[in-house]
């Protein structure tokens, strides 16, 4: 209605039987089912979402911006904006987020770091 850019679009796909091994770099929206050999890392001030599926298993560091975890990830995660964490997720490594969603059932083997540089995630209102 007002033109605004959909910013959940998924531009890219690693299929389910797809195996990378290597860094992958993207920009927009990525989506892995398959397996990552390497960190998958989003281009840095730009909108990123990163959705990570049942069947994919990561093992390396991931940076985006929305991370949407339903697979495996064997490292560091470091979300800017949100991650959500559904059911089935496993992560062993530390994870950075600045607003973070669990669902029952979701995994986390390290440390959650809320990201303390920004802005609370729940602001409350000031009495006059």
């Amino acid at each position: 209605m007002f033109n605004r850019k959909n910013k959940s679009t998924i531009d890219s796909l690693i299929g389910a039987t797809t195996s990378i091994n290597g860094d992958v770099h993207f920009k927009g929206g990525l989506r892995i089912d398959g397996h990552v050999t390497g960190n998958v890392i989003a281009e840095s001030g730009s909108p990123s979402i990163l959705v990570i599926s049942e069947q994919a298993i990561i093992d390396g560091e991931v940076h985006a911006g929305h991370i949407v975890v339903n697979g495996v990830i064997n490292g560091p995660v470091v979300s800017t904006e949100l991650i959500e964490l559904q059911s089935k997720a496993r992560i062993s490594g530390d994870v950075q987020y600045k607003a973070l969603e669990m669902m029952n059932g979701a995994l986390v083997s390290g440390k959650l770091g809320h990201d303390q540089a920004t802005e609370p995630v729940l602001k409350l209102a000031a009495s006059n």
